[in-house]
């Protein structure tokens, strides 16, 4: 229903992109495979031994049967909390450490989270660097974003070209178009996000 319309935008807005896009395409590719999420892992002995947690998002309720004696930080800045949904006594921790308290007891941690999350959730997208190409009837991104991050291509179950074309047709209209006519998936870090959105304004 769309190929002759689709085709006829995408190759104006591709051609009005230009080599600029061309330019800059490997520095953001370099720049969005850079991003990793914080990740730390929990032990209950000191000196990393023991049973373990792998901790990759915030953790409102760890339901934890013994303390926390160690952890190790792979990346990021750690809120431990010793009550559910990061009430209690609270301290931040940003590097491995073997002994979080005296060796015999540990400390109390209920709840987890990237320090610095403010209650409003740490964002697991990375930030987008999105280049936009605008005509008369059409607008193309090639990385859609919302609140300056990349947008899921699906944000339940497996990633499908159908799911991927509401989403875009969604994302396109919260910006003020009537819809997508041309959408395309970009896996980063095992995440699969919009990429290369052709908005249009009718017609799509």
């Amino acid at each position: 229903m769309k190929s002759a319309y689709r085709l006829s935008i995408l190759a104006a807005a591709a051609a009005s992109i230009g080599a600029g896009f061309l330019a800059t395409s490997n520095a953001q590719t370099v720049e969005t495979e850079r991003y990793r999420p914080p990740e730390a892992t929990i032990y209950r002995d000191a000196g990393y031994r023991g049973p373990a947690v792998f901790i990759g998002e915030e953790k409102p309720n760890l339901g934890l049967a013994w303390p926390v004696n160690s952890i190790r930080v792979t990346r990021g800045r750690w809120e431990l909390c010793e009550r559910t949904r990061y009430r209690g006594n609270c301290r931040t921790v940003d590097r491995d450490t073997p002994m979080l308290n005296n060796v015999l007891r540990g400390i109390t941690v209920q709840s987890m989270r990237p320090a610095g999350s403010g209650g409003g959730g740490w964002n697991p997208n990375p930030p987008a660097n999105d280049q936009v190409a605008r005509g008369n009837f059409a607008e193309f991104h090639t990385q859609p974003a919302t609140s300056n991050y990349r947008v899921l291509a699906c944000t339940r179950g497996s990633a499908t070209a159908n799911c991927a074309a509401q989403t875009a047709d969604n994302w396109c209209r919260s910006i003020g178009w009537n819809g997508s006519a041309r959408e395309h998936m970009e896996t980063v870090s095992g995440r699969v996000y919009l990429a290369d959105v052709l908005c249009v304004r009718s017609g799509y």
